[in-house]
């Protein structure tokens, strides 16, 4: 039999690539400043109520995780390419949409659906395509490298926006992503390509664990019948939320205290993002994906609740906490993809990550909608902290008893762990 040219690293940096262009969703809390500015302004260009502005940004991240579902099943039937392509456009488009107009609706179509559910597609194409070229035992890495670009985007997308928006405005700056995002993305989606049906890379360890695993490839609908399926849903609905009502705001809370140079938190931010997705991958390939989800659970309760204690003025504590918030923040990213993958199998991983992504997408639109309106009408975000480290903590404790749905597997294999191993 021909060798198979392993082509697992030109799909991850693919993948790493198309996730560096979609990660604007991430630099929102900049475009909501210039908002906000407008609307206290009285210029008007945005006539929106301050309690209305996570609007686009909540309806966006709602979109983003239930077109992944659909996404997902096309990435699994059909190609990553294609998935890929039509989450370009999506995001294009958008982007493109909202450069036109300042109206309220228009940036919930625009930014909220069209590109939300460019997101979903294009996020939807990277990952899975990405793991299948490489072992399981490298699952989480891979995983967390491919992720990292959606959280490091800010690193450049923020000093850009500020940079564009200053000098053409944010309908012009809208205007220059939609069209650069469309391109790039749709120019990457050429490299991303399935292994071939039952393609095993060659440094798979065959014990009876990873063979059992191997055989497990549960349908969307036996996956919604396990107890692990609504566990993991729960804890990343909690854990993503809670991380980005922070991180949808943290420009607004740098900025009394920074100025302009606001931006600096948010990429700074998104480094710690991009690099809790490796770690955490790496780690959990280590000591398991629960043992680290509750690690990363407590460390970012923690950190919150530590937000009541800092003041904008004490710049040097808020960067710190905004770059271990989005460190822990971004640990969700590789750890809940790894997890459903390891669960679940890769058969329909596509479908299966995109159902148990949906979590992401409540938990975005609730906790940032419910955290600016605590703002709103209490002037302070104290109540929202305490509110999001106390249900981490709980989270932290429920991951402990997360584990693989075994009696599923072998119900739905016609034999043991142990049968499997003794096939091999």
């Amino acid at each position: 039999m021909n060798r198979i040219k392993n082509l697992g690293w030109r799909v991850t940096m693919a993948g790493l690539g198309i996730n560096l262009a979609l990660g604007i969703l991430y630099t929102w809390s900049i475009f909501k400043m210039t908002i906000k500015e407008s609307i206290e302004s009285g210029d008007g260009l945005f006539n929106w109520s301050l309690a209305s502005l996570n609007d686009p940004y909540a309806v966006c991240c709602l979109v983003f995780a239930f077109a992944m579902i659909f996404a997902g099943r096309i990435q699994d039937k059909l190609s990553p390419r294609i998935t890929a392509v039509i989450g370009g456009v999506l995001t294009g488009l958008g982007l493109i949409l909202i450069s036109f107009s300042t109206a309220w609706i228009s940036w919930i179509i625009g930014f909220g659906i069209l590109t939300g559910m460019g997101l979903g597609f294009g996020y939807a194409s990277a990952t899975p395509p990405a793991i299948k070229w490489f072992p399981p035992a490298k699952t989480g890495m891979i995983a967390g490298i491919v992720v990292a670009g959606f959280g490091l985007a800010s690193v450049y997308i923020a000093p850009l926006a500020t940079f564009l928006i200053e000098r053409f405005g944010l309908s012009q700056a809208m205007l220059i992503f939609g069209i650069a995002f469309l391109v790039i993305v749709s120019g990457l989606a050429q490299l991303l390509v399935n292994p071939p049906e039952g393609y095993v890379h060659p440094d798979t360890v065959h014990t009876k664990a990873s063979v059992a695993a191997a055989a497990v490839n549960f349908e969307p609908g036996r996956m919604l019948r396990t107890g692990a399926f609504y566990k993991l849903w729960i804890i990343f609905c909690i854990a993503s939320g809670a991380g980005l009502m922070i991180i949808g705001s943290v420009a607004g809370m740098a900025k009394q205290g920074m100025g302009q140079t606001a931006w600096l938190v948010v990429a700074l931010m998104a480094v710690g993002n991009a690099s809790g997705r490796v770690i955490a991958g790496i780690l959990s390939d280590r000591i398991g994906r629960a043992n680290t989800l509750f690690i990363m659970l407590v460390f970012q309760a923690v950190i919150i609740f530590s937000l009541l204690f800092i003041t904008p003025a004490q710049v040097v504590f808020l960067v710190l906490a905004a770059m271990f918030i989005g460190f822990n923040y971004g640990t969700n990213l590789s750890l809940f993809p790894s997890a459903t993958k390891d669960f679940f199998g890769l058969k329909n991983f596509g479908v299966n990550y995109g159902l148990v992504f949906s979590a992401w997408g409540v938990g975005g639109f609730i906790f940032p909608r419910v955290s600016q309106m605590i703002v709103a009408y209490a002037n302070s975000p104290r109540m929202a902290y305490i509110l999001a480290a106390g249900l981490l903590l709980a989270c932290a404790v429920l991951a402990l008893t997360t584990k693989a749905p075994v009696a599923d597997t072998e119900a739905q294999t016609g034999f043991t762990a142990t049968a499997v191993a003794e096939k091999i």
